[in-house]
């Protein structure tokens, strides 16, 4: 028995421990979307539904000996694909679709060892179940501990105190024992394999409870999908924030799957009822800045509670031990299921974020199928009684509710999502406005109209739409913001060129004068789409315009020296810059592409993060100036608080008039650790 259990709790510590290593590692490599780890998770339950179903062949069609050869040579063969690491040759050129990319990226790394992983948790079990007269389903609660040490391990332990080439390495060794015990396992004498343990013939399971077995993971997964995305889309896509949803949901199987009496029904079902009320309370628009302190906690323990009835609905449908592989392979079906209508499916066919309330919806909706087909259950056969109707009721008022939040459609011009995340265009009419440019006043008339590009809930550009008023840059980018005053400094001293990271709205191209060039990177298609055909800062721009497809720093790595007078990087990915454009090795990019003496502008604004001290910490480790600037916001004029760090090695331009006005020393830089492409820690500067 410890053998069995060591075995398969190294192989499920395994699992979990590589997804988020092998994800940092690629998320660069596709701009730091969130949608990166979407799509490696829709991956990881492929292959674990795979590894499943080969284990489920195994066991039902091939004798013993067969199986177990097969199973050698599979493992041995793996060895050739050690250490695993993603191959630099694999990273995009820029425009590549880029979901089909990260699935062979992570085929080609870890595919064939994560495979074999997968099948060890069913393939010992049923090992077990065939030479002991003992239930094995206490392993799968083993498999669920050892997933869930796997993933609290890697923010915990291995990614703040071991460099990548170490973690890789360290992974790689530890698979080789968990071969070495699967082939012990495997390898034992023939004759125990004849003991199989006597048991009465029971019936099959029915068709509804096959459905519940699919029904309920796939329910949890996109649960799991769309906590993840609520918090990493507005916040930064971290390993943290991958692995606190994640391992919420693990240790609902750990608990459901340990013991029947942690699951009981009446209990978690007056739970859910008020989890899902709050959920669809935080899903509404005026919910939308709260803090972290409150997302956070809300969001977890919702996904929590949410996937204890359905993981406790499903242990409560175990069957016998001879239908134990079909149950694993149903039950990882419907988690593939699941990831595939979130992570691939809703990117295409919705334009916001719909899965999640559906999702929601669905829960309500299995529970009550699973209590109408439950005998023990009060509302079998239950009919027209008030208790079953009022549930009913309340179950249609939930998906009322939800899709009232979410499917607010006042001012919307137009609606888009791709693997980037969801984008709308709205339009809005201003109350009369006074807006203050220095000492000057003007008065904006009432019912001025604004179009705006927005990202969730974060606005990434705004335009007025009178001709008298359009060119005005507004936003993050007002005359006394930190990038105007770096442009304004550069254009006194003769022609601009400028190079920017992020195109938004185009908002920047409004500082653009005959003779600069403004060279915007972009790596999503549909906001490049967007600020030409719904927005004119790029076309009533004099400058000329340059548009450079794909992730800013993969195409910069590639290019030659662009000798920019100003370089500013406003690349936000909902309300937070990807953390791999904010590293000492970033910034090292940035300044080779700058002039002697040119400014590096970074836009650090954010609701829950203190970015600024970080920017500080890097430029005194190479050497430069840092200053921050701060911009008031005048919200009813399209006017948002504004932080910029400027960065530059040439000392006097802090001395400018209008720059030593506004440019201010940046708090904390000094007691900030240095973030490098191997270390980064955003709880340090949560707010």
């Amino acid at each position: 028995m410890p053998l069995y259990g060591l075995t398969i709790f190294l192989s499920a510590f395994l699992l979990f421990l590589v997804q988020p290593m092998i994800a940092k590692i690629i998320l660069p490599w596709f701009g730091g979307a969130a949608a990166v780890w979407v799509t490696c998770l829709v991956f990881f339950q492929v292959a674990l539904l795979l590894g499943y179903l080969y284990a489920h062949v195994l066991v039902a069609r091939l004798p013993p000996r067969g199986g177990r050869l097969l199973h050698g040579a599979l493992l041995l063969a793996s060895a050739l694909v050690l250490p695993i690491a993603p191959d630099a040759a694999w990273k995009p050129a820029g425009g590549e679709e880029p979901v089909l990319r990260i699935l062979v990226v992570l085929a080609a790394s870890v595919g064939l060892p994560y495979f074999l992983l997968s099948a060890t948790t069913p393939l010992a079990q049923s090992w077990y179940a065939r030479t002991h007269a003992l239930s094995p389903y206490r392993y799968f609660a083993v498999s669920n501990a050892g997933s869930l040490l796997g993933l609290l391990s890697y923010p915990l332990l291995a990614e703040p105190f071991l460099a990548t080439r170490t973690q890789l390495l360290g992974w790689s060794a530890l698979y080789g024992a968990a071969a070495l015990l699967t082939l012990g396992l495997a390898w034992r004498p023939l004759g125990s394999w004849g003991r199989e343990a006597a048991a009465p013939e029971e019936p099959p399971p029915d068709s509804v409870t096959r459905l519940l077995w699919l029904a309920f993971p796939a329910c949890g997964t996109v649960l799991l999908y769309g906590v993840t995305s609520q918090l990493t889309q507005n916040v930064a896509a971290i390993p943290f924030l991958w692995v606190l949803p994640l391992v919420a949901y693990l240790l609902s199987y750990v608990l459901c799957f340990a013991r029947r009496s942690w699951y009981t029904r009446g209990i978690w079902l007056r739970v859910l009822a008020v989890t899902l009320g709050a959920l669809a309370y935080a899903l509404a628009p005026e919910f939308a800045n709260a803090t972290l302190r409150v997302l956070v906690p809300l969001f977890t323990a919702g996904l929590f509670v949410c996937c204890m009835v359905c993981h406790g609905e499903l242990a409560r449908l175990k069957p016998a031990p001879r239908f134990l592989t079909s149950y694993y392979l149903t039950i990882s079906l419907g988690g593939a299921l699941g990831g595939l209508y979130a992570g691939v499916v809703a990117p295409l066919v919705y334009d916001g974020y719909w899965e999640f309330p559906v999702a929601l919806v669905a829960c309500a909706v299995l529970v009550l199928l699973a209590l109408r087909h439950d005998a023990d259950s009060p509302f079998y056969q239950a009919g027209g009684r008030p208790a079953w109707v009022g549930l009913v009721v309340l179950v249609l008022l939930l998906a009322g509710s939800l899709f009232y939040v979410t499917g607010e459609t006042a001012g919307v011009r137009l609606r888009v999502r791709n693997f980037y995340g969801s984008l709308r265009v709205v339009e809005t009419s201003l109350p009369k406005v006074r807006w203050m440019e220095g000492e000057k006043v003007q008065d904006f008339p009432a019912g001025l109209s604004l179009r705006k590009l927005m990202h969730g809930t974060i606005d990434h550009g705004i335009q007025y739409l009178t001709d008298d008023h359009r060119r005005k840059p507004t936003a993050y980018y007002v005359e006394g913001s930190g990038v105007a005053v770096a442009l304004r400094e550069a254009g006194a001293r003769g022609p601009v060129r400028a190079g920017v990271v992020g195109l938004g709205t185009g908002t920047l191209a409004a500082f653009g004068r005959a003779g600069d060039t403004y060279r915007f990177y972009e790596i999503n298609p549909q906001v490049t789409a967007l600020a030409r055909s719904e927005f004119t800062y790029l076309r009533d721009s004099p400058a000329k315009i340059e548009l450079v497809p794909g992730d800013a720093r993969l195409s910069m790595e590639r290019e030659p020296p662009q000798d920019y007078d100003v370089l500013a990087v406003d690349a936000f990915s909902g309300d937070a810059i990807p953390v791999h454009l904010l590293t000492r090795e970033a910034v090292e990019l940035y300044f080779r592409h700058l002039k002697p003496g040119g400014v590096l502008a970074l836009h650090l604004s954010n609701q829950h993060l203190r970015l600024p001290p970080v920017a500080g910490r890097i430029a005194a480790a190479l050497g430069k100036e840092a200053r921050v600037v701060y911009s008031e916001a005048n919200d009813p004029a399209g006017v948002f608080r504004a932080y910029w760090v400027l960065l530059t090695g040439r000392q006097e331009f802090f001395r400018v008039a209008e720059v030593a006005a506004v440019a201010r020393l940046i708090p904390e830089a000094s007691g900030q650790p240095l973030w490098t492409d191997d270390y980064s820690n955003l709880l340090r500067v949560w707010k």
